[in-house]
């Protein structure tokens, strides 16, 4: 890791860290720039503004998620298996402090910010297309645009029950990916 990728690391952590005292809303970079000593042009260096630090929170998610496919048990894995190990394998980095988690999201639907909310929805895009390659889903158009839209449906409903999901190793979203899951199967997708 270089000198600069470890101080994009150390921003994200602190900006997580004040933001689990007070609220995402409230993190300054002025803040972190004081927790970290370092200076605001060291922050623009990593961050040009505060939501790139919160993608870059997600970007964790979706790297974790890649590695998660190294296991040597991911090959023997069926394609719904696959998914389902693999979007429980994002959520892992974002559980360290999900009412964090919870509160960049809401962030990024303020009603007005369309600069948020369309890289947003392109950052969804991206990571259900990750989710899809990475679980071999191999369908083609016209199908790959139903299929894409089914699993974005199912990466949505299950990142939204794992945001309000307080039960031990988040046991409720577990069971909401698996019907998900399933129902997705029974109408031809996840093969």
């Amino acid at each position: 890791m270089t000198q600069h990728s470890e101080l994009c690391e150390a921003i994200i952590n602190s900006a997580v860290s004040l933001a689990s005292r007070s609220s995402w809303e409230s993190v300054r970079l002025s803040d972190i720039a004081a927790q970290l000593n370092i200076s605001l042009a060291d922050i623009y260096n990593c961050f040009a503004e505060k939501e790139q630090i919160s993608d870059a929170w997600f970007d964790r998610a979706d790297q974790n998620m890649l590695k998660a496919m190294q296991s040597s048990v991911f090959a023997t894995l069926d394609n719904q298996q696959k998914f389902h190990h693999l979007m429980m394998a994002w959520l892992q980095p974002l559980a360290i402090n999900q009412k964090v988690t919870r509160q960049m999201i809401i962030n990024k639907l303020e009603p007005g910010h369309l600069h948020i909310q369309i890289p947003a929805l392109l950052r969804i895009s991206r990571t259900v297309q990750w989710l899809r390659e990475a679980s071999d889903q191999r369908s083609a158009l016209p199908w790959r645009a139903v299929d894409e839209t089914v699993l974005t449906e199912v990466y949505l409903i299950t990142f939204c029950c794992w945001l309000t999901d307080n039960t031990s190793i988040y046991q409720r979203t577990r069971g909401c990916l698996e019907r998900q899951l399933k129902v997705a199967s029974k109408i031809g997708f996840l093969k």
